[in-house]
């Protein structure tokens, strides 16, 4: 009796965790950051570096950066990667796209704040000046790397701060907020 009882325990929990398996997903769908947006409810891949040439050709130049104020910095990017400060005042704590319609526009524009909301601009070539946009996050395009690797300025990539760094254009859609 005991040993049935055991054996049906033992049946009921192998039964149950293949039933909790999952079909796998085709994590690049065709036309997708083309005529529809991605979907990114599933578990990401891992991210593709820069070429580690194309980086370090990179390391050594300078860009210059304007604020809010329109005042102008020229910082020296060293490792690809450099904070360049934190969340703007009169920023919500999601400050990606408050943070880019500052560095666009020089103001807050408050229906910018939702990164979905920078969707609404036209599609457009990755260009210095324009803005990789998707559901979630948006940056603004400052020099070409390599590939689909840009120099970005980037509110709110992590940390609650704000950086000047490599990142990649998948999954994002490109637009032009001054047409």
């Amino acid at each position: 009796m005991m040993k049935l009882v055991i054996s049906a325990c033992f049946l009921i929990a192998v039964s149950s965790v293949a039933s909790e398996a999952r079909p796998s997903r085709n994590l690049q769908a065709p036309g997708c950051n083309i005529t529809m947006p991605c979907d990114f409810s599933y578990p990401q891949a891992r991210r593709e570096r820069a070429p580690r040439q194309a980086l370090q050709a990179y390391r050594a130049t300078q860009m210059t950066v304007t604020d809010a104020g329109s005042r102008a910095t020229t910082i020296s990017v060293s490792g690809g990667d450099r904070v360049i400060g934190g969340r703007p005042a009169g920023c919500p704590s999601s400050f990606c796209g408050c943070g880019a319609a500052l560095h666009v526009f020089g103001r807050i524009v408050p229906e910018l704040n939702l990164a979905a909301n920078w969707l609404r601009f036209p599609r457009t070539a990755p260009a210095p000046g324009m803005v990789a946009a998707r559901r979630g996050h948006v940056f603004v395009l400052e020099q070409h790397i390599s590939g689909d690797m840009w120099m970005a300025y980037d509110a709110n990539s992590g940390g609650h701060a704000t950086r000047m760094h490599a990142r990649s254009l998948r999954g994002y859609t490109i637009v032009n907020p001054r047409a």
